[in-house]
């Protein structure tokens, strides 16, 4: 039997609510594989219904900075956001200082995202929350878990986010 070997974690995060038991999943196989985390969260693009608001109201050449910039300080925001959190989880659960290599914010859809970045980072893993919702009153597995476990080239694992 092939012993499993895991170098490199992709941890995926919707900055939930639930985002911690995920997290400290993902630091906990990093400890047992000794494994490198990345982390990513994927911004999703602004809406068409914003984007018309934007164009109406102001000159295309100012709508364009606002965009460039506004978006570069909202991922430059949310990455120190999610540093400090990793920094924070890691003293908490006395894991690898090391173990969080890199961590990334990106726009895009979600699973799409996920995907490319699981390939060209030429992961071993990827650690996701379930982001589950009620259906007609039963829980269902959130969409992007539901397509990353689908389409991945890796093994997924999903953590039930309660």
């Amino acid at each position: 039997m092939e012993k499993i070997r895991v170098k490199r974690i992709l941890y995926t995060t919707d900055l939930g609510k639930h985002t911690r038991p995920v997290f400290r999943s993902a630091l906990t196989m990093a400890d047992q594989f000794a494994a490198e985390v990345i982390v990513l969260h994927v911004v999703e693009p602004i809406s068409a219904t914003a984007e018309t608001v934007i164009s109406t109201y102001l000159s295309e050449a100012i709508a364009k900075e606002i965009r460039k910039s506004g978006m570069e300080e909202v991922l430059s925001r949310l990455k120190e956001r999610i540093k400090k959190f990793c920094e924070d989880e890691q003293l908490v659960n006395q894991s690898n200082p090391d173990s969080v290599s890199e961590i990334l914010v990106i726009t895009g859809s979600p699973a799409e995202e996920i995907l490319r970045i699981a390939k060209e980072y030429d992961v071993d893993m990827i650690v996701m929350g379930k982001s589950s919702k009620k259906i007609h009153g039963r829980k269902v597995l959130g969409s992007t878990a539901r397509r990353v476990s689908r389409y991945a080239e890796t093994s997924v694992f999903i953590v039930s986010n309660r």
